[in-house]
């Protein structure tokens, strides 16, 4: 498919500026934000195989180790994991002639990456879909009301005209990453755009079934126990409110041999409960350091609620942020939160 042939969304200014700075380019890193989930790697693998298919030096840089839920996907070895190297991962940073930043909009997402990107002399890319973008870039993609960067990604792969340099691996990151970011098309998926999209990927050799197996219905022991654990005997319910909130201590997570991604989808199981339209998880992982999660239903935002009170945000039904305190104040604060938040109850 030609450039002159896809589907519009990305302004065409954008995509041939991108094109300029990717062709002049020796060498591109590609970098996502910390703790990647399966959008952030999605998208920076399926760009990064293209772009090497294309003949380009290319390589993906994740501030963090990805989940090893996620360390089946293509390409995922090749990355470069800064907490591995820092320094080495700050001068690779500063030699390349392109930087692509993928899934977030803000130098803070990630983490000790960001003084090695704001310090690169690179030209920089950034294709995202999260509210506010304060990132400086050469060429901004940025479209919030799309479900996912992996779907954002496809349509500057399209707009470049580029579609037929996509392989059966990249379109299976491609796809892995709108399937995570929409609960394998559950919510936040009503764009019929989604499903145009999945049907080329599925063309070009993608086994969805087999791909939602590996994401939604494979789990490790450490995972079944901690899930279970957290629903119930750490879940409490305010239907006053229509507010679940869920916390795991350090020291509960060690019992139950945690591992990152463990914990992936658990601040969603309470809004299967009738009544309950927004849930919320504390993940502490230091002993005064607590990892905030929230996910919502229908209209009620919790993006608000998560850069009010916990210097984060996200989207409208799903956001973060964390808090420098005691789980047990970090509870404490929480409780007081839902109780002062007025409830509107959102259509379902």
């Amino acid at each position: 498919m030609t450039a002159s042939e896809s589907t519009s969304l990305i302004p065409t200014a954008s995509i041939e500026k991108a094109r300029m700075l990717i062709e002049g380019a020796r060498s591109v890193a590609l970098v996502c934000h910390m703790t990647p989930d399966g959008d952030a790697l999605g998208s920076m693998l399926c760009l990064q195989k293209v772009l090497m298919t294309r003949g380009k030096r290319a390589r993906g840089v994740v501030p963090d180790m990805p989940p090893a839920s996620l360390q089946f996907l293509p390409g995922v070895n090749s990355l470069m994991v800064a907490s591995s190297n820092e320094g080495y991962a700050a001068k690779f940073l500063s030699t390349v002639d392109l930087v692509i930043c993928l899934d977030f909009n803000d130098a803070k997402r990630i983490d000790r990456l960001a003084g090695g990107l704001l310090s690169s002399p690179a030209k920089r890319i950034v294709i995202d879909h999260h509210l506010n973008p304060v990132l400086k870039a050469d060429v901004l993609i940025s479209f919030p009301e799309k479900s996912s960067t992996s779907a954002l990604v496809f349509h500057f792969l399209e707009g470049l005209g580029w579609l037929d340099d996509m392989d059966v691996d990249s379109a299976t990151c491609c796809c892995a990453g709108m399937m995570t970011d929409t609960g394998n098309f559950s919510y936040n998926s009503n764009d019929p755009d989604l499903y145009r999209i999945l049907s080329v990927l599925v063309a070009k050799g993608v086994d969805k079934d087999a791909l939602y197996r590996k994401l939604f219905n494979t789990n490790s022991e450490s995972r079944i126990r901690i899930m279970g654990f957290g629903q119930y005997a750490r879940m409490e319910l305010f239907p006053d409110h229509g507010a679940a909130l869920i916390t795991l201590s350090r020291d509960e997570l060690n019992e139950l041999h945690y591992r990152p991604g463990d914990t992936e989808g658990l601040v969603n199981v309470p809004l299967s409960i009738p009544g309950i339209h927004y849930s919320i998880f504390l993940r502490q992982n230091e002993p005064d350091y607590v990892k905030v999660s929230m996910r919502s239903v229908g209209d009620f935002s919790v993006k608000e609620l998560c850069e009010k009170y916990f210097g984060g945000g996200g989207h409208m039904n799903a956001a973060g942020g964390e808090y420098r305190k005691s789980l047990d104040a970090t509870r404490s604060r929480v409780r007081a939160i839902i109780e002062s938040t007025p409830l509107i109850t959102p259509k379902k």
